[in-house]
């Protein structure tokens, strides 16, 4: 574990455990790099080396007032792939880890990665728009942030509690630990990167970026998403993307990385060794 100080004077969180090639994990909003324990043991075990960061204002990353833009996270991520000298690395992003990801890449360039997937991801873009009529309308948005700013602590039980899982579906049980890591790992983080955050997660287009990346991608998406509609993100990112693969899920939540971790772990792994 260390940090690693951006151009900007903020302190990025990492982890960094193992030997061999990197997969660097970007976490979804507005969690930190905990949320990929379970990812990180099981690509460490199987002989790869695993690096997560927590964005800035999430986690132990700075609190800072300002920069919370895909630019900045983009960047930020370029700074611990570089302060580590990471190559031949494969980029793995959740929900909003998934549009930092996609924007690195068209940002920064491909040379120091080989592949890359997007989990539940945002892009291309979340928010409803006359070119993008399956998105989500911005009031969805605006009620979150006036959540947040009411009472996060209390909105980070609830949506755990319900939408993120699908714990408020029939048939599915919901576990008090995973809600409670959650709402953990929600609060560690500031409260004006979160708030801001929803802004860049739900209104930034990744369309352009999409377009430019060229190594394989792996989409992974559940028809079952209650947070990042499957047909506004997973098939139109996979139809954008030059070399992408689209695997799709049915009954698994946006939260899938952990409720549904041994196969989706398996679905990388496999991925990464063909």
């Amino acid at each position: 574990m260390g940090t690693v100080t951006t151009a900007d004077g903020t302190e990025i969180f990492y982890k960094d455990w193992g030997q061999g090639q990197p997969i660097v994990f970007s976490h979804g909003w507005p969690l930190s790099a905990d949320d990929w324990d379970n990812q990180m043991l099981f690509f460490l075990a199987h002989g790869y080396r695993v690096v997560a960061h927590d964005r800035r204002g999430h986690g132990r990353s700075s609190q800072t007032a300002d920069g919370h833009d895909m630019d900045h996270y983009a960047d930020d991520l370029a700074a611990v792939v570089e302060h580590l000298d990471l190559r031949d690395a494969v980029h793995v992003g959740h929900s909003t880890g998934g549009g930092e990801v996609a924007h690195y890449l068209a940002r920064h360039g491909e040379t120091r990665a080989s592949k890359a997937a997007l989990i539940s991801a945002v892009p291309p873009l979340m928010v409803r728009t006359e070119a993008n009529p399956e998105g989500l309308p911005k009031s969805v948005f605006d009620d979150i942030q006036a959540q947040l700013a009411a009472n996060r602590s209390e909105f980070y039980r609830a949506l755990p509690s319900g939408p993120f899982y699908n714990y408020d579906q029939p048939g599915v049980e919901s576990s008090e630990a995973v809600i409670a890591n959650w709402w953990r790992q929600g609060m560690m983080g500031g409260a004006k990167a979160h708030y801001d955050g929803v802004v860049a997660f739900s209104q930034t287009d990744f369309t352009e970026d999409l377009k430019q990346i060229g190594i394989p991608v792996l989409v992974m998406h559940s028809e079952d998403d209650q947070i990042v509609p499957y047909v506004a993100s997973g098939p139109k990112s996979a139809a954008l993307l030059k070399n992408g693969t689209l695997k799709t899920y049915r009954g698994f939540p946006h939260g899938m990385p952990t409720t549904h971790a041994d196969t989706i772990n398996a679905d990388l792994l496999a991925f990464l060794r063909a």
